[in-house]
């Protein structure tokens, strides 16, 4: 698969010099191909989305919110509460399965197009770090360079701005965990008033300017775990950006107008000088790679200069490159798929049959049922407490089903406020004729506005009729 010898082998990981004690700066060379201009529209409108879904109203609710302190969740104007958390739990699950699937299919790719990590580095840091410092040459000779007053006014301008856009994501991130509005509150209003939303803003404003002026590549190769998963989850049949060795090796110097016995790789190792990773593509599937196609784009730029065909790197797989073989569905991609299905089916009916009042009642402890042999009547005494779980307050009645049964309130309230919750305490009287077993089951449903929210049932207690 290489013409390396097995000395230079992937021997070390590539952000290390070559004694291992410190570590080598990364400069990428940017080549905007095809897949380049592609990726920038994808990432542009991940982007766009990402900004503006903290401030996008559904159903009177913000688009996304995660608020975790007070244990509210939003997506796409659906509230989901503590109680649903289960519901949050199967989601995540699911997310977790289409990730791996969608891995074993095709690799890295999500980390390549759509991480925000990625993202916010190569379509945003990267760009305003070229336009101060110059192209990948002139980075570097700066960085190696001695320290003068261009030098300090360069990086002082980067660096601030770095910070800049540092402390708008953090304002960004802030609002998907406490919301658009108490963010608007805390910008508006005197920092005294939001002494611990400010310190969280810095907080997360020196972490992402951290992240994206001196960790940048580290996160996908090293913190990341997802990277790590690869070597669990890809197969031969798995699409990947891959080196087509079968083609492309021997590698050598082509000489024009003359027969040449070797593969089409001339081994220009611009493939190397333009991945954000720093690794070398030929040298096989890597932990490394985030499959950003940036050597896709440059080896199709030097076969059309060699008038050789494109895609000597590109989206294959392994049995592509060495059978010839298109992509089949194996094993492991039905299995997945299936869970999947089944995941997202019994989420679905759960999503249906939610209901909009979270009602649990029980019967009072310590107590039996109670006589009242003037009515002829049988009650046993309850607790019951209402989670409202809609964008709003609500107004409400308990109707039993059965029509010779009524309730006797103790504790009473006809009302909801929106995300609160209501305690009730009340007698369920009904007939003692009726009533031909210890336990009977009883139901009940909780109407607002005509409508019914949600329906539960208990058991009523009563002495046996001989």
């Amino acid at each position: 698969m290489s013409s390396q010898s097995p000395g230079h082998f992937r021997d070390q990981i590539s952000t290390l010099t070559d004694d291992g004690k410190s570590r080598k700066w990364i400069y990428p060379h940017v080549i905007k191909g095809k897949l380049y201009q592609y990726r920038a529209l994808v990432s542009y409108f991940f982007l766009t989305l990402l900004f503006a879904a903290p401030f996008l109203k559904l159903n009177g609710e913000q688009l996304v919110l995660l608020n975790i302190l007070e244990r509210k969740f939003v997506f796409f104007g659906v509230i989901f509460w503590p109680q649903d958390f289960y519901l949050f739990v199967l989601a995540l699950l699911i997310f977790i399965v289409f990730i791996v699937l969608f891995t074993v299919v095709f690799g890295r790719v999500f980390c390549g197009w759509a991480c925000p990590q990625t993202i916010f580095l190569e379509m945003v840091f990267r760009k305003i770090e070229i336009w101060i410092e110059g192209d990948h040459h002139k980075r570097k000779k700066l960085d190696e360079g001695p320290l003068t007053g261009q030098k300090v006014f360069k990086k002082g301008l980067k660096h601030g701005i770095y910070l800049a856009i540092s402390f708008l994501i953090a304002n960004i991130f802030l609002s998907y965990l406490i919301g658009s509005s108490v963010l608007i509150s805390i910008i508006t209003e005197p920092v005294s008033a939001h002494l611990t939303g400010f310190i969280a803003i810095c907080i997360f404003t020196i972490v992402f300017y951290l992240v994206f002026s001196r960790m940048r590549e580290l996160v996908c190769t090293v913190v990341c775990p997802y990277g790590r998963l690869q070597g669990v989850l890809l197969d031969n049949q798995s699409i990947i950006v891959a080196y087509d060795y079968e083609r492309g090796e021997p590698r050598g110097k082509r000489v024009k107008e003359a027969e040449n016995q070797i593969g089409d790789c001339i081994d220009c190792k611009l493939c190397v000088q333009v991945c954000p990773t720093g690794i070398d593509i030929r040298n096989g599937t890597q932990m490394e790679c985030v499959n950003c196609t940036a050597c896709i784009d440059a080896c199709d730029m030097v076969m059309e200069k060699i008038n050789r065909p494109t895609r000597l790197i590109g989206f294959k797989s392994d049995d592509e490159i060495k059978n010839k073989q298109g992509f089949k569905l194996n094993k492991r991609v039905y299995a997945y798929s299936g869970v999947l299905l089944v995941l997202i089916a019994v989420l679905s009916y759960l999503l249906i049959v939610r209901s909009d009042v979270k009602t649990t009642i029980l019967r009072a402890g310590g107590t039996l049922y109670q006589m009242r042999e003037k009515e002829k009547e049988v009650s046993n005494l309850y607790n019951a407490e209402l989670i409202n779980k809609t964008n709003r307050s609500l107004k409400f009645e308990i109707v039993p089903d059965d029509p010779s049964t009524r309730i006797q309130y103790i504790q009473k309230s006809d009302s909801i406020a929106y995300g609160g919750v209501a305690k009730l305490t009340f007698f369920v009287i009904m007939p003692q004729l009726g009533l031909k077993k210890y336990k009977s089951d009883i139901g009940f449903k909780l109407v607002s506005d005509g409508k019914v929210l949600d329906r539960f049932e208990t058991t009523f207690i009563a002495p046996i009729n001989d």
